[in-house]
């Protein structure tokens, strides 16, 4: 057939040799080049989107087995992706298996979503980067979402492989202005089309009746007050317009050193207690004005030194737990393990998985992040003490760890609402830093740090261990982590809100230019249809019983699973101001002269943490209570659905979580219907229940990596490992064996 062939191996360095097989001769494909363009899917761009350039006659290789197909079709690079536009042939409308995204084809990537950008020269892989003196015959795209193109270039015109070739490396890899985003030119072509979500209730932070709202819901007003001294950002670019402080500091406060060496709330919990940040004070050398600074946080302390401000632990984040550092290293050869070329290289470091997979260390630091997490949340639950996190800016690891701490402690954050409107308000004005997080405008890699995504990794593991506790799924997570690549939201491309405010024209005395309003990431709407939107809510959450007024009458607002906890009576006394014995070094920790070992690797300090973590899970659990994660090493696991969802080989048919949930689901409404047989029976008005999705109640061929995982393409034998063979006998006693390889979404 036109257009389809065979190639071997598929141009990594461990596979096999390359050797391609057409069907058709070169001349002829030129030959027929009319005839093709006529069935060549239309190109659809969205407003203000515009082609830069393309190459027709290129091959993209889909892997199957050992060997890989190529479809015949268009290489197009726009100022918002890259797209191939193949025969209609090789796409399968299936609305069954396929969740689509609106925005995004299958074959879309966005250049912000690019990776790494590999040639093929003379059979050798080599990364791509400035200008070329050579062409490559294959070009090869590692995505940030882990999937993997390859295209053959062996059948184009040389004047259009060097045209795509080099625009693809210039606007993926080249350092970009901000205001030269595609953000802006959407923007500003759909000004008069962006309609807003009306079902979209999430919290947005920006302004102060939603901060005092936040405060009413949590019980906060009673100790802390939102404030606007920051209102036009006239303090301090770092903060939001609006945040919230304990009442007896005096906003001139604020003002003195620009928001840094303050105390700002992050939540409070039912007990009274609360969780707050700081940033640190600039770094001086000079003498005398280290005494300054060191006389302005004296006056801090002072004005809180009162109860109930008298019981507070602080957590340096920046020194005595991760590095932004460690955490780049470890995802950087996690990655690695799931950008396979080639189904051949797949089973030849399946061998190896284990050790490889130790060897990144990203696992651990999702342990480590979850127990940190829980030592808070023990301070704050069990021992009724206020919490301080302190890192430099309080925009990174503040931000990880005080979401973590308010998912475990607050259902509401477990809804989905609450979840975004968590993110909000930590992440998105408490300034983390996503255009150089995520590097969107590729002007520096050693700032590229996944912060964001690991605390996402964290929360999968939670709702993988209490899947009732939660209103969405892990499918909810795996899209909201594709999303922070879509440029035509502003959710996650700036740095703090002050920056988004200034470029979108919502700063400045220029009244003739209409500021631009751009879409949230939380319009799910924009990306997927209502029939794939049920994907990304629960079916199996439990909603929180409604209580009759009754019931709700001399009912303290109290967590029920606190009255199991053994709770650990506290040394202060009151005599002991806030921090007391340790101001000095807070100080010294807070001017920048970083000390090791805080407070926090105390040995009673491990044993409340090891008392407060076996009690919890020696009880039944409370979904709408405190909720504890499994930290012990093999509860720790691989987020199958995200990181693996793009390997055929993979995959499990008919089996996995999902086997499970569909049977689930199919006893849900067989329950749901006895009921309703009952109601009729008794003429009680019929109560809702939670309705499955559709996609998954009827689905015939599910998959463990649903509803990502592309079937046609599912590997079911293994091939033998091009190294490291020997260790597994020979090719006989490997074919006897086959049920003792490891299945990669069970780790």
């Amino acid at each position: 057939m036109l257009g389809k062939g065979v190639v071997g191996g598929g141009g990594g360095t461990k596979g096999p040799k390359p050797s391609f097989v057409s069907y058709v001769r070169p001349e002829e494909i030129h030959t027929n080049e009319k005839e093709v363009t006529e069935k060549e899917v239309t190109l659809h761009l969205l407003p203000g989107e515009q082609l830069l350039c393309e190459a027709s006659t290129v091959l993209k290789y889909v892997q199957e087995d050992s060997c890989q197909h190529g479809v015949y079709g268009r290489l197009v690079c726009t100022d918002f992706k890259i797209a191939f536009l193949g025969d209609d042939e090789s796409a399968l409308d299936n609305d069954e298996t396929q969740f689509k995204n609106k925005v995004i084809g299958e074959n879309d990537i966005t250049l912000h979503c690019v990776d790494q950008i590999y040639g093929v020269f003379d059979e050798k892989k080599k990364t791509l980067f400035g200008q070329l003196k050579k062409y490559p015959e294959k070009l090869i795209i590692h995505c940030k979402d882990l999937r993997v193109f390859q295209f053959c270039l062996r059948y184009t015109k040389e004047e259009e492989v060097k045209r795509i070739v080099s625009g693809i490396i210039h606007h993926t890899q080249a350092p970009k202005l901000l205001k030269r985003l595609f953000l802006f030119s959407y923007a500003t072509a759909a000004q008069n089309n962006t309609v807003t979500d009306p079902k979209n209730h999430t919290v947005m932070f920006d302004t102060l009746k939603d901060w005092c709202w936040e405060l009413e819901r949590t019980k906060g007003n009673m100790k802390y007050k939102a404030v606007s001294v920051n209102e036009g950002y006239k303090v301090c670019e770092r903060l939001p317009a609006y945040f919230v402080v304990p009442t007896p500091l005096p906003e001139e406060n604020v003002q003195r050193f620009q928001g840094h060496g303050i105390p700002i709330w992050c939540w409070s919990c039912h007990n009274g207690s609360a969780l707050l940040k700081m940033s640190a004070l600039p770094k001086e050398q000079d003498d005398g004005i280290l005494q300054i600074q060191k006389s302005f946080l004296d006056g801090i302390y002072k004005t809180i030194h009162r109860p109930p401000y008298e019981i507070v632990k602080t957590e340096d984040v920046s020194s005595n737990f991760l590095s932004l550092q460690e955490i780049q290293t470890a995802y950087s050869k996690f990655k690695q393990l799931f950008l396979i070329d080639n189904s051949t290289e797949f089973w030849d470091t399946d061998i190896k998985w284990f050790s490889l997979l130790e060897s990144s260390s990203w696992l651990d630091i999702i342990r480590r992040c979850l127990k940190k997490a829980i030592e808070i949340t023990e301070c704050m639950e069990a021992q009724n003490m206020n919490v301080l996190l302190l890192e430099e800016n309080a925009s990174d690891l503040c931000c990880l760890i005080s979401s973590l701490v308010q998912l475990m402690m607050d259902p509401h954050c477990r809804t989905r609402i609450g979840f975004q409107s968590l993110i909000q308000k930590e992440w998105v004005m408490g300034g983390h830093c996503f255009l150089d997080r995520c590097n969107h405008l590729r002007q520096n890699d050693k700032e590229e740090v996944p912060v964001f995504l690991l605390f996402l990794d964290c929360v999968w593991q939670l709702v993988h261990q209490h899947p009732p506790a939660f209103e969405f799924t892990e499918t909810y997570l795996t899209v909201l982590s594709d999303s922070l690549y879509i440029p035509i939201f502003s959710t996650f491309f700036f740095n703090s809100p002050h920056q988004k405010d200034a470029n979108m024209g919502r700063e400045g005395q220029d009244a003739q230019s209409k500021p631009l309003n751009l879409l949230t990431v939380w319009d799910w709407s924009v990306q997927f249809e209502p029939k794939a939107q049920t994907l990304l809510k629960n079916p199996l959450y439990v909603e929180k019983p409604k209580l009759d007024k009754g019931q709700r009458k001399g009912m303290r607002f109290k967590h029920q699973r606190q009255l199991s906890l053994p709770l650990t009576q506290s040394k202060s006394s009151p005599k002991r101001g806030f921090f007391r014995e340790e101001t000095d070094h807070l100080i010294k920790n807070l001017l920048g002269k970083r000390i090791s070992k805080l407070i926090n690797s105390s040995d009673e300090l491990q044993d409340n943490f090891r008392e407060f973590y076996d009690s919890w899970h020696s009880k039944s659990t409370d979904y709408h209570g405190l909720l504890l994660p499994h930290i012990e090493g093999p509860e720790i696991k691989v987020w199958a659905q995200r990181y693996l969802r793009w390997i055929p080989e993979a995959q499990i048919l008919g089996g996995g979580q999902v086997a499970t949930m569909s049977k689930l689901l199919e006893m849900m409404e067989e329950v749901q219907s006895l009921q309703e047989k009952i109601d009729e029976r008794h003429h009680s008005q019929q109560v809702p229940q939670a309705e499955a999705p559709c996609l998954l109640r009827n689905s015939a061929r599910l998959s463990s990596l649903f509803p990502f995982a592309l079937l046609q393409r599912h590997s079911s034998k293994p091939v033998l490992p091009t190294s490291g063979w020997k260790a597994l006998g020979d090719e006989d006693d490997l074919a006897k064996r086959e049920d003792e390889f490891v299945d990669l979404g069970d780790v």
